[in-house]
């Protein structure tokens, strides 16, 4: 190889790499790239993580409405729509000396702002959260039988159909065209499909009549195609949960197991409530400034919503909302 050709090699291949100030840039480069790569994962997984928690307030929000919404629907109502004469013989109830909550029709809508009689604040698993506001509700479950026959001497009903769900010491409400009653039950047979309301289960009599007698028996018999259905009970509130944060409750009848409390909706921090009272000129108003309960036909909540992610918003905090709705009570409304 001559001098000339090496030369022109040597000279080829001393062009063909890169200088330390090229390779400087280029890392500089890569850096910013990668940067602002990571810089878009990074913002991309805060979106995901904000919508996420936002959703999940919004998915709670709805449910908590639901079942709130139905209880507050059902308030007062009886299959037969006549919820004006209603047959107590509970010995719970006011007609036999009872003063339980439960018991009293007469507390088929009742609220409170943060004194709540049957449900008081604390801070254990369950125990309301203090001037927080309640609700009571009372009313016909969403599932009711009809009657195939009533004998009132031997105090039992025969249903046209089973339910799998009935038990002895239910609370029933049982309607016709004429009035409703309320009874516990004191046996019941899926087998024989009977419902029996004996004076052992809790009753004051095994009369049914309308109005309400105790002292001797007002016997009526419900005549075929009556609706029966099991008493809904239901107080709603505010209450501390088990891991340290707040929750909607719900403390209700659950048939023969008596009164118990529910843990419904987690994240939810307050619940206000308002009234419309048919004849006030302010269309709602506080507990405190209803006059009638019986006269109120829509309830007004708001619920304080909160993520369980605490780092989801732009903040770095917990995503908060406040929403409200407005439910009738259907049999009080024209």
């Amino acid at each position: 190889m001559t001098r000339r050709s090496f030369r022109s090699l040597h000279r080829r291949g001393s062009t063909g790499g890169f200088t330390l100030v090229e390779l400087m840039v280029a890392m500089v480069l890569g850096l910013v790239v990668m940067a602002g790569a990571g810089s878009v994962f990074l913002s991309n997984q805060r979106v995901y993580q904000t919508n996420r928690a936002l959703s999940d307030v919004q998915d709670s929000t709805r449910l908590a409405f639901e079942l709130l919404a139905r209880d507050i629907r059902h308030a007062g109502l009886t299959a037969c729509s006549n919820s004006a004469r209603v047959a107590n013989v509970l010995n719970d109830g006011p007609t036999a000396g009872g003063a339980a909550w439960w018991a009293n029709w007469d507390n088929a809508v009742r609220g409170y702002a943060g004194n709540d009689p049957v449900v008081a604040a604390g801070n254990g698993d369950g125990d309301r959260v203090a001037n927080t506001h309640s609700l009571q509700l009372l009313g016909g479950d969403s599932a009711s039988h009809s009657v195939a026959s009533h004998d009132p001497t031997t105090a039992q009903f025969v249903l046209n159909e089973a339910d799998p769900d009935y038990a002895a010491k239910d609370v029933f409400i049982v309607c016709d065209y004429d009035h409703a009653a309320i009874f516990q039950s004191s046996a019941y047979s899926a087998t024989g499909k009977t419902v029996s309301h004996a004076t052992t289960a809790g009753n004051c009599s095994t009369g049914l009549g309308f109005p309400t007698s105790c002292g001797t028996a007002n016997f009526y018999t419900f005549g075929s195609n009556a609706y029966l259905t099991r008493l809904n009970v239901a107080d709603w509130y505010i209450g501390r949960n088990p891991d340290g944060g707040t929750s909607l409750y719900r403390f209700g009848r659950a048939g023969a197991n008596g009164l118990t409390r529910q843990e419904m909706v987690r994240g939810v921090t307050n619940l206000q409530l308002t009234y419309h009272q048919d004849g006030l000129a302010t269309p709602f108003v506080a507990a405190s400034n209803v006059t009638n309960w019986n006269n109120v036909s829509a309830v007004r909540a708001t619920l304080s919503m909160r993520s369980n992610d605490t780092h989801a918003s732009t903040a770095n905090t917990a995503i908060t909302r406040d929403m409200t709705m407005t439910t009738t009570l259907r049999n009080r409304v024209n």
